[in-house]
């Protein structure tokens, strides 16, 4: 239980100061709001006025989609390469295996211009 105690003592260190610092700001902070200031941001373009559940391009639910793919399949390379000396040949075939379906998942979706911006 001793060796717990730093991780305790930093946590309310961390803690304190994280509240203190947000005290701060909501106490000592400026208060002076307009209009501007208060109007949603988006990436500099000023906001239009109308309904925000427009058409949205069904492409940029691809690439998303595709990147969340391909990222979880990614992932699953690192605890191969932890225990790659463990799992020896066979190891090495199955990612072999899934690497190959993984280049062709990706040649697919090239080809079919799933990643090409119009």
């Amino acid at each position: 239980m001793s060796s717990y105690i730093p991780v305790i003592i930093f946590s309310i260190v961390v803690l304190g100061l994280t509240g203190a610092m947000l005290a701060m700001v909501v106490f000592l902070g400026p208060k002076r709001t307009n209009p501007v200031k208060e109007l949603p941001f988006e990436t500099g373009n000023k906001p239009t006025p109308g309904d925000a559940r427009g058409p949205f391009p069904v492409h940029f639910y691809l690439v998303a989609i595709l990147f969340v793919v391909f990222d979880i399949e990614i992932a699953f390379m690192y605890p191969w390469a932890i225990q790659f000396k463990k799992l020896g040949l066979f190891g090495l075939i199955e990612m072999l295996v899934f690497a190959g379906i993984l280049m062709f998942g990706w040649f697919y979706i090239i080809k079919r211009g799933v990643l090409g911006w119009k």
